[in-house]
């Protein structure tokens, strides 16, 4: 088993659709055999967190998964890698 640090990327848009969005970036760590499944991990955990609520001023707020912008494969699991 290898470790892998994904970033994943998503969208956030609130409110109506002509407003900017905002993008945030998040790293995970994955275990997996390999890349490409390390890959897959990452989308899945990207699309299973895509979400949809209304925030205090009863705007919709929807964090959009985009990606996975990035996969580095780990050699060793170090303090302040």
């Amino acid at each position: 088993m290898n470790w892998y640090l994904a970033k994943i990327v998503y969208e956030i848009r609130c409110g109506e659709e002509n407003h900017s969005g905002q993008f945030d970036e998040q790293l995970r760590l994955i275990a997996a055999s390999g890349k490409d499944e390390a890959f897959h991990k990452a989308q899945d955990i990207g699309q299973k967190e895509e979400e949809i609520f209304f925030n205090q001023k009863e705007q919709m707020v929807q964090w959009k998964f985009i990606n996975v912008a990035a996969l580095y494969k780990l050699t060793e699991l170090i303090d302040g890698a």
